[in-house]
């Protein structure tokens, strides 16, 4: 039985390397990264799964970032180990994290990755959004968590700092 808990420190290079494998080499160079680097992850938000042995399963991080200053919860990476992918665990994952964001009181996610996987969880294609080259355009999605939470939020992504809360 896999089991969710809230990501701790000691977890971060075994969640490194979990996304070393299941991400091609050069993850870093991209532009995601640059909004990450120095800034803490959202504190709780980002979890881990592990089996009944406690070997990590999987694993989703979330970061704050800010679009013409409005707060943003930047979902991303998400991996699971390759032994337990197409058991369900990504969605599991998403749907607490998400559930996890709402009750915290995040507005507004957003993510770069594969309109046709992120639909069901409710993300569609964000209009005026742009994060920063070189990010394909069509791959940069949002969920409200609120309705209207992206209304009239348009702009670059840029790194938190000193930005309001959700």
């Amino acid at each position: 039985m896999i089991q969710l808990y809230p990501e701790q420190a000691q977890d971060w290079w075994e969640v490194e390397a979990l996304y070393d494998l299941c991400f091609a080499p050069g993850r870093e160079a991209l532009s995601s990264y640059r909004l990450r680097d120095g800034v803490p992850q959202v504190e709780g938000l980002s979890q881990v799964a592990r089996d009944e042995q406690g070997i990590l399963a999987a694993a989703i991080r979330f970061w704050p970032v800010t679009v013409s200053g409005q707060a943003v919860l930047l979902l991303g990476p998400i991996a699971v180990h390759p032994t337990h992918q197409g058991e369900g665990l990504g969605g599991s994952l998403i749907r607490d994290s998400l559930a996890k964001a709402q009750e915290s009181g995040w507005t507004r996610v957003m993510l770069v990755g594969d309109a046709p996987y992120y639909k069901r969880f409710g993300f569609e294609q964000l209009e005026g959004v742009f994060m920063p080259p070189p990010t394909n355009p069509d791959r940069v999605l949002g969920l409200e968590l609120n309705s209207g939470a992206w209304d009239g939020v348009r702009g670059d992504v840029t790194r938190w700092e000193n930005a309001p809360k959700p």
